[in-house]
């Protein structure tokens, strides 16, 4: 009875996944196998995860069925350990990133010929066109999609060439070189019939093309067939770096530590530490582990990990992140997380499992297909035979008839409708800065009803500017003179803004002597003779003059620092990360269009409000990265539409879980590559610019299918009538392709609102 009710999970990589589609076909592939209990896969992992029953053997038969499908695939490490059959989230033993290092995977050193059919199958795999080298290897020119899209390209120019100098030779140069690209196009259809999913996208484009052919129309088939690997193409390259991103996270930790060992420091890899180890920290170095800070008071900036716009002070006791940096002081730190189990790597796990919890979708023809396409040959059958059976009709006339029929319901207008309107939309959105990952994000945006921005060089600069003076004794530009003289040659946040402050006002900034860091305190140094000191309130006792504005201040979320002038205090300087100037219009520009937004930050909540407050924004403050990815769950769980906005690591997870996660042009790489969608230009306004954009294409692509469908209903009624025949049906689906691609090219003028 034990071993009924458990399950054993077996994990495998698999490479040239590109998209959902991909996915659901290698979803219903292993599920047909006997044995197999669930499946999960995940494209931007790259991975496969079955549970079996314990007493079934499922290697060999889901490689084959990979395999056979086109794409790469070799067995994970694994614990080997039974789960239990009620749903668990067993992160460590799914999601250890250890278990899957792509890097280290090369599957060109792969024995396919060990497996039953190995030979057939690789040799299948190559002609699909799917990748079968590791993610991020190769450049885009290079993979397999790219040859054989260059060779279809090639065999469409020479084609070409040869109808102009033999006119003779009709349509059949173009069905040759349409054949370049249909035969490993139709092989994938044939795979993908035999393992589950008869009427895919591979499937429609080969019945589109062969159709076309067979009543002459074999240039629009060949160029139809190259529209379709270009796509392919794209996609493949996008899913590439997609992935590629997701492992550079672990480039945020440094590669070794100094580990206190025998009285003295010892350099070892940072992948070695375990906890309890006492490590040390330089000023300038990236801290290697979570731990304890057991000695030093210092600044660390936390940016990457919660998105505090100001380092925080760290003293004893303090916790510390891996990943982060200490800025001004040797820190020793005792180890309180395993590299596996470290900051950044949570942040790995919890990308990945935001990507696995996206239901694989198919595409919109996909889906239709498995109607539509079917149908279409049933009538065209009917039509042919019923009459004369049934009626005594000509066999000749009906016949004729259903050819019609199947000529009109050839797919090309319907596979050229929606990628014509998404490449419009997404070139439209390239001129202006607005970049999308896909047809899939523009259909995704058009339905937001929610928008999480982060704070931290999102609605905000990302850097702190001198926001207010408050002088004693001395005047204002004074005040500000003779702190930038303290601060020149730091590159502390805080001493950045004084200076261009300084620099804004065009004072001349006096030398500064004998100066000299104070822990945790600020500095001091002379100048002009005066003995001077800049640091925080908490380091000199403030006259009521200055203690009432600097409490007010402080309040308001600003960083607070003191100038003193031969012991006495002479002024205050406030420094705040403000709203960017377009931030209110932008949220504004959202709230129009139906959208409400929202603030999730890991930065201090003094700050978040301020900001909140000057913006009229719903705040979520002092958030961890899987604090504001449960927050998108939640909104998600309450029924909404989710899209989330953010530059930083720390907003990775939130991206990956959000239904659309936008990334601001001035962020990091991997908030970039995990966003569905990026703005290039960091204006808060282009969020809802992008969603006015995807709507547009989304209404655009439904007047297509309508044109395109509406073509074929009508010729459909006036075929069977007997009022057209062959070649007026040729306009159902040749004048629809005219159509909707004109109207898709509508959207390229589609700009931004005044």
């Amino acid at each position: 009875m034990m071993g009924a009710a458990q399950k054993i999970e077996e994990r495998y990589r698999v490479t040239g996944m590109d998209c959902a589609g991909c996915a659901a076909k290698i979803d219903r592939a292993v599920r047909r196998i006997e044995g197999v209990e669930d499946v999960s896969v995940s494209v931007t992992a790259g991975t496969l995860v079955v549970q079996r029953r314990p007493d079934a053997t499922i290697e060999g038969p889901v490689s084959s069925s990979v395999r056979a499908l086109g794409y790469g695939i070799t067995a994970a490490p694994r614990s080997g350990a039974a789960v239990p059959a009620a749903p668990v989230e067993d992160h460590d033993h799914a999601h250890d990133h250890e278990d899957h290092d792509h890097a280290a995977h090369d599957h060109s050193g792969h024995d396919h010929a060990s497996h039953d059919d190995g030979k057939a199958e690789a040799a299948l795999a190559g002609m699909h066109g799917h990748d079968d080298a590791e993610d991020g290897e190769l450049a885009w020119w290079q993979t397999p999609k790219a040859r054989l899209t260059l060779l279809a390209a090639l065999a469409l120019a020479v084609a070409f060439l040869v109808t102009r100098f033999a006119p003779g030779l009709g349509h059949w140069p173009y069905a040759v070189a349409m054949l370049v690209g249909l035969v490993p196009i139709a092989r994938r259809a044939l795979a993908g019939a035999r393992y589950g999913t008869p009427f895919s996208i591979e499937t429609l484009m080969t019945i589109a093309a062969v159709g076309a052919v067979c009543i002459g129309a074999s240039e629009e088939a060949a160029m139809v067939v190259f529209l379709f690997l270009i796509g392919e193409m794209l996609e493949g390259a996008a899913a590439r770096r997609a992935r590629a991103s997701i492992r550079g996270l672990a480039t945020l930790l440094p590669k070794t530590a100094l580990l206190e060992q025998g009285g003295g420091l010892v350099e070892v890899g940072a992948e070695t530490l375990v906890v309890g180890a006492v490590i040390q920290v330089r000023p300038g170095d990236r801290i290697a582990a979570d731990g304890l800070v057991l000695a030093g008071t210092g600044s660390v900036d936390e940016a990457p990990v919660t998105g505090e716009s100001v380092p925080k002070k760290k003293t004893i006791g303090d916790d510390v992140f891996a990943g982060t940096i200490n800025q001004d002081a040797v820190l020793r730190v005792k180890v309180t997380a395993a590299a596996t189990d470290n900051t950044i790597a949570r942040v790995i796990r919890l990308v990945e499992e935001a990507q696995e919890a996206k239901a694989p979708t198919e595409r919109f023809i996909d889906r239709f297909a498995r109607f539509y396409t079917p149908g279409v040959l049933v009538v065209g059958a009917l039509v042919a035979i019923l009459p004369p059976l049934l009626l005594g009709a000509s066999w000749d006339e009906w016949i004729y008839k259903g050819l019609a029929i199947l000529l009109i319901g050839c797919p090309c207008a319907l596979v050229i409708s929606t990628p014509a309107a998404i490449a419009a939309g997404l070139a439209n959105g390239a001129r202006r800065g607005l970049l999308m990952k896909g047809g899939a994000v523009l259909e995704g945006l058009a339905g937001i009803d929610r928008v999480a921005f982060d704070k931290t060089g999102t609605l905000t600069l990302g850097m702190p500017v001198v926001s207010d003076i408050v002088p004693a004794g001395l005047d204002e530009r004074e005040v500000l003179r003779l702190a930038a003289a303290l601060e020149t040659g730091s590159n502390h946040p805080l001493a950045r803004a004084i200076l261009a402050r300084a620099a804004a006002d065009h004072i001349t900034v006096p030398a500064a002597e004998a100066l000299a860091a104070l822990a945790g305190r600020g500095v001091e140094g002379t100048v002009e003779g005066r003995r001077l000191f800049l640091g925080a309130p908490g380091a000199v006792s403030l006259p009521e003059a200055l203690g009432a504005p600097a409490h007010a201040l402080s309040g308001e979320g600003k960083s607070i620092a003191v100038l003193t002038v031969d012991g006495v205090p002479a002024g205050l300087l406030a420094m705040r990360d403000g709203p960017r100037p377009d931030a209110k219009a932008g949220l504004a520009a959202l709230r129009e269009i139906g959208i409400e937004p929202l603030m999730l930050t890991g930065d201090n909540r003094r700050a978040a409000d301020a900001v909140g407050a000057e913006l009229g924004l719903d705040v979520r403050a002092e958030l961890l990265p899987a604090d504001k990815q449960g927050i998108i769950k939640e909104l998600q769980q309450s029924g909404h539409r989710v899209a989330k906005v953010g530059d930083g690591i720390n907003d990775a997870p939130a991206l990956a879980a959000a239904d659309i996660g936008i990334a601001m042009g001035g962020g990091t790489d991997v908030a970039l590559e995990t966003a569905d969608a990026a703005i290039l230009n960091d204006r808060v306004g282009d969020v809802a610019e992008l969603v006015r954009l995807a709507r547009r294409t989304l209404r655009n692509i439904h007047q297509n299918v309508a044109i395109a469908l509406g073509l074929k209903a009508v010729f459909l009624v006036t075929t069977i009538l007997g009022i057209t025949g062959l070649w007026p049906a040729i306009l159902a689906d040749t004048g629809a392709t005219v159509l909707v691609t004109l109207n898709a090219l509508t959207l390229l003028g589609f700009g931004r609102r005044t």
